[in-house]
């Protein structure tokens, strides 16, 4: 089965900062509540990370409750944080995952003082600003300034496919709040479901994307 991967040049500075989208597995079957859909996904997600150079890296996500809580993570954290939405690290050794499906994964890099920052911001963490709280804690964490941080949007769900363009607001926070980059890769996860997994266009039986985020260059950079 053929995986889509896409990388974003934006927040990899070079081959400093390994990122990656994990988009739909062509053929696999994931019309089913979200934990059947995300075991089945398990191992092709277990191999992309594996093949793209994560491996060898502590993968930890968040509980994802559409929230604006933001989680200071290591080595050592427990998978998946409870009660939040958003993961910050400096250390080499983690790989933030954020899954997705309409809702945006907003990747956040400060090469200034090296650390990242991975989001799920769909409209309820968007009305609730998890984006600028992730920027917040970056700064109280690592002493980050949001003139130093470069911004990706992922893929996410948009008008005329749905009511609100929470994607926008994302780049409008994160304007307002003086960003030095911002980029959002305009793709609707409800037009491109050859590509995406899409809970609104699927009746929220599908699968889900995996956005991932790490210190360091892809093995080879």
């Amino acid at each position: 089965m053929s995986i889509l991967v896409e990388i974003f040049p934006s927040v990899s500075m070079g081959g400093h900062y390994q990122n990656a989208l994990i988009g739909r597995v062509a053929g696999l079957d994931v019309s089913a509540e979200r934990e059947i859909a995300l075991e089945r996904l398990a191992p092709y997600h277990d191999q992309a990370r594996d093949d793209l150079g994560f491996d060898g890296k502590i993968f930890i996500t968040a509980e994802q409750v559409h929230g604006n809580g933001v989680a200071v993570v290591g080595e050592t954290s427990r998978t998946p944080v409870a009660g939040v939405d958003a993961l910050i690290t400096n250390r080499p050794g983690v790989c933030l995952g954020i899954y997705v499906a309409d809702c945006c994964a907003v990747y956040a890099v400060d090469p200034i003082h090296d650390c990242i920052g991975l989001a799920h911001s769909g409209r309820k963490g968007t009305e609730l600003e998890v984006v600028p709280a992730m920027l917040r804690k970056m700064e109280c964490a690592y002493g980050t300034e949001p003139s130093q941080v470069h911004i990706q949007l992922s893929p996410c769900i948009r008008p005329p496919f749905y009511e609100v363009d929470f994607a926008a607001e994302i780049v409008r926070q994160c304007e307002a709040m003086g960003v030095a980059e911002v980029v959002d890769c305009g793709d609707c996860t409800g037009a491109n479901l050859d590509r995406y997994y899409s809970y609104r266009m699927e009746s929220g039986r599908t699968g889900r994307m995996l956005a991932l985020l790490a210190l360091g260059g892809f093995a080879g950079d």
